[in-house]
Order: structure tokens, then C-alpha cells, then sequence
């Protein structure tokens, strides 16, 4: 027989994964033009010209068993050591090669990174609402609960009253994801600094480390002259996940890394993620396009179009009546549902083939993602749907 909670995850699709699929199905129907998909977060800014050239250069000068062959299953150590001096050169880092696991994608790094750090049954992850909802099948696939922190509605930052009371003896890390999927929000200096002061505190109280994992596939998309902030710098205990998915524009790739810097208190963590990475067979992530990110370190997709595409959808819905979430971040605008029931809202919206997410799942009832990585025209030739939407409740 088949494990049935594996059964379960693989027979049920995600409600984002649905909502693609029912757009592809509906534009076979009536016509791509006609439907105004706002479901998936699948970049549509084309990766910088350095991933073509890379590509290029890399098959033009290399022997094919070097192209394709494994690496180390940590990574390669050419590519590791220009990470190390990218970030340093960024960040002020100071990190090395043997700080980094190269990963095959966010996924894979928080997957990785929480098979290392939960040791019981008991073990609890803190994630904080609205997130990304595949935390929780990645905190259960290791053996810990997900003890989930309600959102802030008001501000969409972290309630730090709430973080402080949800620590137990119990917690062995906390999942921050910024800027945020789903909300766009961008956590501060001073959330961070506080965080620190909690997490530091609590961390003596209960006598063991409480772990920062902070979840970093949106870093470089980020509006208003906001700064990119090096988290460990701020909390010594911090693993960094992250994913060249956005930046790069290549989500079919798989292709990002773990960060353990020398900052975290126990030695075994680095070493705790090379056997979890081995236990579960993510090792040697894809050769060719390890090479391909080293040549392109500090280079991005161009962020503007999304810019651009946030004032658009953003100036546009609340200009309509629609409650909005002022994204700093990232690339979805997180909307207020006319009434309590997002889903049902979400429903009228799909009867004018506008696909957007209710957010339920993201553990935030009563609110809707709208993803703007689409054509500039498709948000524009959306808006009188999106006007027939709100008059309904008007």
C-alpha cells in the first residue's frame, strides 16, 4: 500500500496549482487574450542576457563530461568560493566556500536546512501569516509541528508580542520570508533588531539555539530605495535560503543554495546539512547552471518591469474601491476581500476568468493574492473585469 499521507499531498493539487491549470484550460476554450491568469508566481521578465552568454561560452569551451558531470555534492568548490566573495564584496559577509550547500531551489534548501535542525517529535517551527503555504508540508515532512503566528493585518510586519508568547521550549526555529510572498512586505532594520533581542533571550531561557531561517527567493525585488538587509548580521543564529528562481528569471532551473554562516553557534549544523542532503538524495545540484550563476553573480532580470507593474495593478484596483496592500516587495499585491469569504470572492472573480488566490491557505482568511509577474497588457485589458467585480459589491 501507499503511505497515505504522501497519497494525500499527491492527489490534492494546491488551490494556486488548480487555478493554473483551470486558466490554461479556459484559454483553450476562450481564447488566451480572454483570460486574466494572476495565480502562479512564474516570472515572465526574461533572464538577463549573462544567462544566454554564459550558456553560450560554457558548451563552446568545455568537454562535455565537464559540463555535465557531477560536482561535489555540496556544490562546486569554484562556484561556492565566487559566492563567498560575492557576498562578501555585497554584504560584508565574511563567509567562505564551506559556508554553502548548493540546492536545487528555495524548496530544496528549506527542506534540507529543516530535515537538519529538528531532532524530536516535539520540535516546533514557528512561520509567521501570511506565508507561503508549502511551509508546513516542508516543517511535517521533517518531523516538527508548524505553529503558525497570526498575521498583523494593520502593518503586515511581525507581531513581536505574539512571537515572544509562541516560543516554547519546544521551538526550534522560525521561518521568515522577506519580501513576503504572499503580502509583498518588507520586514525593517528595527523588526529585525528586535526579533534578534527576542530570539536571543528566549534562546538562554530554554538553553538551546533557536534557529532564523530566512527564506530569501524575492531579495533583489525590492521598490522605494528599500535596502537589501544581510539578516545573519543582525542574528547570529540565521541560515539563509535562497533561490536564483526570481531574480534570474529561472524557476524551471532549480537552482539556489543554503547559507550557513560561521556566526551559528553550533559547529554541527553546516555538516547536519550535507547529511541531510544526502539522506535525502539533493545532492549535486545541476553542474551546468551552477556555472551559469557564477558568471552572472550581482546581475538580475530587469526588477523595473515588475516596478512597473506593481503601480500599475496597485494604482489601478485601489483607484476601482479595492482594499490593497502596499507591496515594498516582491512580486503579488495582496487585496482585502469585499466580504469575509475570500473564497466566494475568488469564485466570482474566476466567473470572469480573473484567477486570483484566496488566501486561506496562506493563513490569512479574507484576503486575496493577485501575482503581477504577467504582461503589463494583460493587467490592463483585466480592468474592466476587475471594475465588473467590485460593482458587484458596490
Amino acid at each position: 500500500m501507499a503511505n497515505k499521507e504522501m497519497y494525500t499531498l499527491g492527489s490534492q493539487s494546491s488551490v494556486i496549482r488548480e487555478l493554473f491549470s483551470y486558466g490554461q484550460e479556459q484559454a483553450a476554450k476562450v481564447g488566451k487574450e480572454n483570460v486574466f491568469d494572476f495565480s502562479i508566481g512564474n516570472p515572465t521578465v526574461p533572464a538577463p542576457a549573462c544567462i544566454r552568454e554564459s550558456i553560450a561560452e560554457i558548451m563552446a569551451t568545455r568537454e562535455s563530461a565537464a559540463i555535465h558531470g557531477y560536482t561535489a555534492a555540496s556544490g562546486d568548490t569554484a562556484v561556492r568560493q565566487g559566492l563567498a566573495q560575492y557576498m562578501n564584496d555585497t554584504y560584508d559577509a565574511h563567509v567562505k566556500a564551506d559556508n554553502f550547500y548548493m540546492t536545487c531551489g528555495a524548496a530544496a534548501s528549506l527542506t534540507i536546512t529543516l530535515k537538519a535542525i529538528v531532532e524530536a517529535p516535539e520540535d516546533e517551527v514557528l512561520v509567521i501569516a501570511p506565508f507561503f503555504p508549502e511551509y508546513t508540508v516542508f516543517i511535517e515532512n521533517a518531523g516538527a509541528h508548524a505553529v503558525i503566528l497570526p498575521p498583523d493585518t494593520e502593518h503586515f510586519q511581525i507581531s513581536l508580542e505574539n512571537l515572544e508568547k509562541a516560543i516554547t521550549p519546544h521551538t526550534r526555529a522560525i521561518i521568515v520570508n522577506s519580501p513576503n510572498n504572499p503580502a509583498g512586505t518588507v520586514y525593517s532594520a528595527d523588526t529585525y533588531t528586535k526579533m534578534a533581542d527576542i530570539l536571543t533571550k528566549k534562546s538562554a531561557e530554554i538553553g538551546h539555539a533557536i534557529y532564523l531561517i530566512s527564506d530569501e527567493p524575492y531579495r533583489e525585488i525590492i521598490y522605494d530605495g528599500l535596502p537589501i538587509l544581510y539578516v545573519p548580521k543582525f542574528y547570529a543564529n540565521t541560515i539563509v535560503c535562497y533561490s536564483y528562481s526570481k531574480s534570474l528569471s529561472l524557476p524551471g532551473e532549480r537552482i539556489g543554495y543554503i547559507l550557513v554562516p560561521d556566526s551559528v553557534s553550533d559547529k554541527d549544523v553546516y555538516p547536519a546539512v550535507c547529511g541531510a542532503g544526502r539522506a535525502m538524495g539533493f545532492v549535486c545540484a545541476p553542474h551546468l547552471f551552477q556555472d551559469v550563476v557564477l558568471k552572472c553573480l550581482g546581475q538580475t532580470s530587469d526588477m523595473n518591469i515588475y516596478d512597473e507593474n506593481r503601480k500599475l495593478l496597485y494604482n489601478g484596483l485601489e483607484e476601482m474601491g479595492y482594499d490593497c496592500v502596499y507591496p515594498q516587495g516582491a512580486f503579488y499585491l495582496f487585496v482585502k476581500s469585499p466580504e469575509p469569504d475570500a473564497n466566494a470572492f475568488s469564485e466570482k472573480a474566476k466567473a470572469l476568468n480573473l484567477l486570483i488566490v484566496p488566501a486561506d491557505s496562506f493563513g490569512c482568511p479574507g484576503y486575496v493574492r493577485i501575482s503581477y509577474c504577467v504582461e503589463a497588457d494583460m493587467i490592463k485589458r483585466s480592468f474592466p473585469a476587475f471594475k465588473k467585480l467590485i460593482e458587484q459589491y458596490t
